[in-house]
């Protein structure tokens, strides 16, 4: 059984193969090239690396949000294409979950925080083990300030790692927290990541056309339109 894993969520971009049990093969960049011209070009050269082809993918996950409203639209649109003409169907999953699954194999509660602009992040929690990851709260968006004084709440007396683009945002703002910034290798969004977090949702597999984002909050035009009607 195969899984293609992409992530166009935030500046970072992935695409990676999963097949029976293992990552075989994942492909990954972090710079502000447009996800559009790189992403499908980075899958071709994926299958190519690994002698695999699309017609041997047995269903596609992609995070869904939260993340850049165009990124995401970017990311869906692409694993929408290819399910359509292959058949097949996908598992949507959230940015934030996959970030925790960075860090599988530690024992520590995951604060996955990615940077959502004017002092605030999208974050969630969740508790991982070696071998699993447990939600402790969902998504939202909060300001940098208030997620910190939700951080008591959080603890289960394990470690607290940020995770996530907006990870050193929150750390270098939370002076004294004791929480811990992950390394840079684990820190950013993986569809590597992506992948193992599809794993367990299978059976939330949908039609390619069902695929949409979770923004969490209204685009910023959306946003300052309805702070002009709300003044006039």
């Amino acid at each position: 059984m195969m899984i293609l894993g992409m992530d166009t969520s935030a500046v970072a971009a992935s695409a990676a193969l999963w097949e029976n049990g293992r990552i075989i093969g994942e492909h990954f960049v972090n710079v502000k090239l447009t996800h559009s011209q790189t992403i499908l070009p980075m899958v071709q050269n994926l299958f190519t690396a690994c002698g695999k082809d699309i017609t041997q993918v047995d269903e596609f996950a992609v995070s869904t949000g939260p993340g850049s409203f165009t990124g995401l639209r970017i990311g869906i649109s692409a694993v929408k294409g290819m399910a359509f003409g292959t058949k097949k169907r996908c598992i949507p999953v959230s940015t934030l979950e996959a970030l925790a699954y960075n860090l599988i194999g530690q024992e520590c509660v995951a604060v996955a925080a990615m940077d959502a602009r004017c002092q605030q992040v999208y974050t969630a929690a969740f508790q991982v083990s070696r071998e699993s990851v447990q939600r402790l709260s969902e998504d939202r968006a909060l300001s940098v300030q208030a997620l910190r004084e939700q951080l008591d709440e959080i603890s289960s007396g394990l470690p607290l790692i940020l995770v996530g683009d907006g990870a050193e945002l929150c750390y270098n703002s939370w002076e004294g927290s004791g929480v811990v910034l992950a390394p840079e290798h684990l820190r950013f969004q993986r569809a590597s990541a992506v992948c193992m977090a599809a794993l367990p949702r299978r059976g939330l597999c949908v039609e390619p056309a069902l695929l949409a984002p979770e923004y969490l909050r209204l685009p910023q035009a959306q946003r300052e339109l309805l702070q002009k009607q709300n003044k006039a």
